[in-house]
C-alpha cells in the first residue's frame, strides 16, 4: 500500500480552486495518504524518547499534508508525492521542537561539549582524541562517552542533509519552504559548504550519517549492519554532527545558519 502511494502519480491534487484543490479532491488525498503519514511518524519515533507520542506527529503531520495540498504548484516540476512528504516531515520535526522535552541540562552540557570540541581542536591544530575533550571538560571517559550517546536526542540534522547534500533538479526552494530558510542563491552556498564538511569527514562517520539521514535506518539497525552496539553508534555520530557543526560555524556565520543547523 505505501509504495502504491509513493509511485503512483494519480495520487496528486489536479484539481486546483484558488490555490489548492476541490475540497472533495483534498479529502480523497488526505485518505490516500494516511499511510504515508503514519509511516513517517513510526520513523521519526523510533529516534525518540518515549515521552513523545505518535498521535502527536501523526497530527501534525496531517496538518502537513493538508497544507502541501492547498500549496503544490504542479508548474514548479517536482512530483507532488515528493513535496508532501517533505511538507509532512517538516510539520512532525516542528512539533517536536515545540515540545521542548529536552533536560536544559543536558542543552547546557551539550552546549559546552561544541565548544570543548571547537577551542581543542583549534589549539591543537587537529582532532582532539576522547581522552583530551573528557580532561578539558572535567570528566571521566565513561562520563563523557555516555554524554555523547544523551545528546544524539538534540545533536541531529533532521532535514538538512538529505535536503542541502542533494541535486533535488533545481526544486530545493519549493521542497524547503524558501520564505522562511534562504534564497536559492544562499541555499546552494550552504549546500557546498555541508557537502565539504561531509567529505571530510572520517568514512566510518560518513557511513553512519548515509544510513542514518539517507537510507533512514534506526541507531539500532545501523549498529547491527556495522557490527557495533546502539550506544556506539549514538557515540561516532553525535561526534560526526558536533564535527560538522563546527566547520560549518568557521565558514558561515551563526545568523546565516538554517534554524534546523542550530543544533544546540
Amino acid at each position: 500500500m505505501l509504495q502504491r502511494l509513493y509511485h503512483n502519480q494519480s495520487y496528486y491534487p489536479a484539481q486546483k480552486t484558488d490555490g489548492g484543490c476541490l475540497v472533495e479532491n483534498k479529502e480523497e488525498v488526505i485518505l490516500n495518504y494516511c499511510d504515508l503519514v503514519k509511516f513517517t511518524a513510526l520513523r521519526l519515533l523510533s529516534r525518540l524518547p518515549s515521552c513523545v507520542q505518535f498521535d502527536d506527529l501523526f497530527n501534525a503531520g496531517i496538518i502537513g499534508l493538508m497544507d502541501a495540498i492547498d500549496k503544490f504548484d504542479a508548474d514548479q516540476g517536482i512530483q507532488f508525492q515528493t513535496y508532501a512528504k517533505i511538507r509532512v516531515r517538516g510539520a512532525m520535526l516542528d512539533e517536536i521542537r515545540s515540545m521542548d522535552w529536552i533536560p536544559r541540562s543536558l542543552r547546557q552540557k551539550s552546549s559546552e561539549l561544541q565548544k570543548v570540541y571547537a577551542s581543542l581542536e583549534s589549539r591543537l591544530g587537529r582532532e582532539p582524541r576522547d581522552e583530551e575533550i573528557a580532561a578539558e571538560m572535567g570528566l571521566t571517559l565513561d562520563e563523557y562517552l555516555k554524554l555523547l550517546e544523551e545528546s544524539r536526542i538534540i545533536s541531529v540534522l533532521p532535514e538538512d542533509i538529505s535536503n542541502l547534500s542533494v541535486d533535488d533538479g533545481g526544486n530545493l526552494a519549493l521542497a524547503t519552504d524558501s520564505d522562511l530558510l534562504f534564497d536559492q542563491a544562499h541555499q546552494k552556498e550552504l549546500k557546498t559548504h555541508l557537502t565539504e564538511a561531509i567529505a571530510s569527514l572520517p568514512e566510518k562517520e560518513q557511513l553512519i550519517l548515509s544510513l542514518y539521514y539517507y537510507e533512514e535506518l534506526t541507531m539500532k539497525e545501523i549498529g547491527q549492519v556495522m557490527g557495533y552496539t546502539e550506544s556506539r553508534i549514538c557515540q561516532i555520530h553525535t561526534k560526526a554532527i558536533i564535527k560538522l557543526r563546527t566547520r560549518l560555524s568557521r565558514k558561515l556565520r551563526k545568523a546565516d545558519l538554517p534554524d534546523t543547523l542550530d543544533l544546540f
